[in-house]
């Protein structure tokens, strides 16, 4: 009888779905409570029912802020904004009392992860819970059940509210990718109907590029909650250290034929790092939504296809921090309604669902209340048991104070301790100098924490990722890093995290030199020549006055400049300040190897550089390259979009980036065109997939490895983890470096570490000198990669330049830009837009 009754609750959720469009909040709302009508309804404030139309962030906004007007249950702060300026809101949602007495709340609760938490009684605290919504924000339902929810805990009566708002601190962010949403709910809005149409081909459901997921630059910010490049994670991140809350849900949305995930994901997929015993409450947490979904007879799912390994993402990161995440993802109506294997699937529906998996979230909540305080107690005070050998990590770079810094600057945001260098010293090879490195200590809170973001792993449980598998940091930012130092070496500890600040140039009659080892050096060399200032590159190495300069080192002459002496020095003393980068006067140009007047110094042209955008290329990629021109370097950047690039003039370009992609970007006209414009004197710069597209076109001859094999003993039920077992989800691999070529100016050792999240291989050129950047025999550094990939992987190149008329085209075949904190490899990049014709 019940099975019959459940398939009859299915039935009636599926069909009609016109029906669902006339609902109003008691759609949504339980009826086991009573509500405040002094509490506006989300109709009366932004016009419209939940799930009749998609909610625009400025209404979002608007409907908080009224909320917050007329409730004594909630605040509401303004964390900052995001790049396209909008509000990054948090709602602070529990009872009066609890509103009366927060900042001892806060205290009290931040006081079980510290030193001496044992004696602290957890049976009256209040439970934290952190409820985040709709990250990607082409994925809805999450934001638009906000409103839900956020009218249910201040409207709502009655003693079960009161438990819940007496025993709970909510930290509510109704969007946590405000820019994404704005732009996915104009465009579902625009396309709606008013006999909404459910055919999966109308228009409604195919977003233009680059759709509404990503944020402005057009990442995916839930990737970035370990990195915190982003405005957007800034302020969460801020938020949760404040509170250390004990569950952060994250909801999402998945393929419209799927039905709804909760947590725990696959267990063989669980971070090592992560205690069992927060399995267990992830667990105990499940029950709670599967007994709230059954009720209203929605299918749903556990411990499939989503794992908990990468820290970097909101569902995982509470897990090495001492609570617990959950993820949350419904099967997308991707707009008002549409077909799928399960019938008609309405918008109404799949916010029904998030909002049920809110409340069924702080039901758990309070119920293992003590629990979860208790769990979080434990995990610190067993993190400070580990770290009780004491001992230190030590990183930085001789070279290059910048990319340090911003290690540093990742470290401070995760209220990660560290230590300014006592004194310079050599190991193993490597200088470590004041201003230049930092010491983090082992025996400190976020032991555990400091450990997942520096430890290179490369044995595994499982061989399925969900996303990377490796993230190791000093990797990410090609710094010399000793892991097992003694605490000696620290200094004062840092509390004012500041970016060191070179000396000012010295005044010269002669020229001024500025070696390449900097992080921002392209940032400097792009204001030098806004100028109109002339500038050439060393090709060689050369010491002058008492100082070496390396390969790379940028040559200011004073002389025919069009700028006069005393400006001149100003202007470059102006620009070191500005960017970091030391730049030193020099008196002669005698020096010892080559002199200033050599032909080993070439000239440099302002570039002027394009990347292609639109129907074809990865967001991703391209998002991840116009950030790092426009946000890192301050360098101008075109876009030129697929649609239109027969029409382009592409003769107002120096270079032209090709990210990766998918399907064909551009047809055999448009290669041809480039390869017009590359004989012409162009350098054409192309990633991963694009490769394959260069090949096919006859603009680059590339040799692919390729393996042909066969599965045995593996079954039907196998075949998908078979696959997935074959590629490279993302790994650390290490490569050799050629450092007189040109794509390796301004890196001071012979090895870096690649990303790499292709199974792309290149065989090596012939003559070792085309081979600048060539992967080692034994790459592996840190992540997974099957034995026969790692393999084939040896001593191939990811790295190809030739040469076509006046021009050059350069391949990757990884991504030197992974997002936004790859800094190690940035530089590679821009050595191809700077000295592409130096190759």
């Amino acid at each position: 009888m019940r099975k019959l009754l459940l398939l009859l609750v299915l039935l009636l959720n599926y069909s009609g779905f016109a029906q669902n469009f006339d609902v109003d909040l008691n759609y949504y709302l339980p009826k086991d409570v009573t509500y405040d009508k002094s509490i506006p309804t989300p109709k009366s404030v932004i016009g419209h029912e939940v799930g009749e139309w998609h909610i625009t962030h400025d209404k979002l906004v608007q409907y908080a802020y009224a909320l917050a007007d007329a409730s004594d249950r909630i605040t509401i702060e303004d964390r900052g904004k995001t790049f396209e300026g909008r509000a990054l809101l948090l709602m602070t949602i529990t009872s009066p009392a609890n509103h009366r007495n927060l900042e001892s709340i806060r205290t009290q609760h931040l006081s079980l992860v510290e030193s001496g938490s044992g004696s602290l009684n957890t049976s009256n605290m209040p439970v934290v819970v952190y409820q985040g919504f709709s990250i990607h924000g082409n994925e809805p339902s999450g934001s638009n059940a906000g409103l839900a929810v956020a009218y249910y805990l201040a409207a709502a009566q009655g003693p079960k509210i009161d438990q819940l708002l007496n025993n709970t601190v909510i930290l509510f962010d109704p969007s946590f990718n405000p820019d994404g949403l704005q732009r996915f709910a104009h465009w579902a809005n625009t396309h709606k109907a008013q006999n909404i149409n459910p055919d999966p081909n109308d228009r409604e459901y195919r977003e233009a590029w680059p759709g509404g997921r990503t944020n402005h630059y057009w990442f995916d910010i839930n990737r970035d909650w370990l990195p915190v490049q982003l405005p957007e994670s800034r302020a969460r991140l801020k938020t949760f250290h404040n509170w250390y809350p004990n569950i952060l849900t994250d909801h999402h949305e998945m393929g419209t034929n799927s039905s709804f995930f909760f947590q725990p994901g696959i267990p063989s997929r669980t971070h090592p790092l992560t205690p069992k015993k927060n399995q267990e409450l992830t667990g105990m947490i499940a029950k709670f939504h599967a007994k709230a979904l059954d009720q209203l007879g929605s299918f749903y799912f556990s411990e499939e296809n989503f794992d908990d390994f990468y820290y970097g993402k909101g569902s995982t990161f509470p897990d090495i921090n001492g609570g617990v995440g959950i993820l949350f993802e419904q099967a997308s109506s991707r707009g008002h309604a549409q077909e799928s294997v399960n019938g008609v699937l309405t918008f109404p529906f799949t916010i029904r669902n998030q909002f049920t998996a809110a409340l069924s979230t702080l039901e758990a909540a309070v119920s293992l209340r003590t629990d979860l305080l208790d769990y979080q107690r434990e995990f610190y005070n067993n993190a400070r048991k580990e770290a009780a050998s004491g001992g230190a990590i030590v990183f930085g770079d001789e070279k290059d104070a910048a990319k340090a810094f911003h290690l540093a600057e990742i470290l401070d945001r995760h209220k990660i301790e560290i230590h300014e260098l006592k004194d310079e010293f050599t190991s193993d090879g490597k200088k470590y100098k004041k201003g230049h490195s930092y010491v983090v200590p082992m025996n400190q809170r976020q032991h555990r924490l400091i450990k997942a973001m520096f430890e290179k792993r490369t044995k595994f449980q499982d061989s399925l990722f969900y996303d990377i598998s490796a993230w190791s940091f000093p990797l990410a930012f090609n710094l010399d890093y000793i892991e097992n130092a003694s605490m000696s070496r620290a200094g004062a500890k840092i509390t004012n995290l500041k970016m060191r600040t070179p000396d000012t140039p010295n005044v010269s009659t002669y020229a001024y030199l500025m070696e390449w080892h900097e992080y921002y050096s392209p940032k400097a060399l792009n204001m030098i020549f806004a100028e109109g200032l002339r500038a050439k590159v060393a090709m060689k190495q050369f010491s002058l006055e008492g100082k070496d300069y390396d390969y790379g080192t940028i040559l200011i002459p004073i002389q025919n400049q069009d700028m006069n002496m005393a400006d001149l020095t100003k202007f470059l003393a102006k620009v070191s300040r500005e960017t970091k980068v030391p730049i030193h006067g020099v008196r002669t140009g005698l020096a010892e190897g080559i002199d200033l007047g050599s032909s080993n110094f070439r000239a440099v042209e302002q570039p002027k550089v394009a990347v292609l955008v639109g129907d074809g290329v990865s967001p991703y990629d391209a998002g991840e390259i116009w950030h790092l021109f426009d946000t890192r370097y301050d360098m101008q950047l075109t876009k030129l979009d697929t649609r239109s690039f027969g029409r382009t003039d592409l003769s107002r370009y120096t270079d032209i980036i090709i990210p990766a992609g998918w399907g064909s970007a551009l047809d055999k006209g448009d290669a041809e065109k480039l390869k017009t414009w590359v004989q012409n004197g162009g350098s054409l710069i192309a990633f991963r997939s694009s490769g394959r597209f260069l090949e096919r076109n006859e603009l680059m001859k590339l040799k692919f490895k390729s393996r042909k094999d066969s599965a045995t003993n593996v079954t039907f039920e196998q075949r998908r983890d078979y696959s997935g077992a074959k590629v490279i989800g993302g790994a650390i691999f290490e490569a050799k470096l050629d450092r007189s070529h040109p794509i390796a100016f301004g890196y001071k050792n012979d090895k870096i570490a690649m990303f790499r999240n292709t199974t792309l291989m290149i065989e090596p050129d012939a003559n070792s000198y085309n081979n600048p950047i060539q992967y080692t025999t034994n790459p592996l550094l840190s992540g997974y990669v099957s034995k026969p990939n790692l393999k084939d992987l040896a001593n191939t190149v990811p790295f190809k330049v030739s040469n076509m008329g006046r021009g050059e085209v350069i391949y990757f075949t990884d991504n030197t830009n992974f997002r936004a904190f790859w800094y190690g490899t940035n530089k590679l990049l821009m050595n191809a837009v700077f000295f592409g014709d130096k190759m």
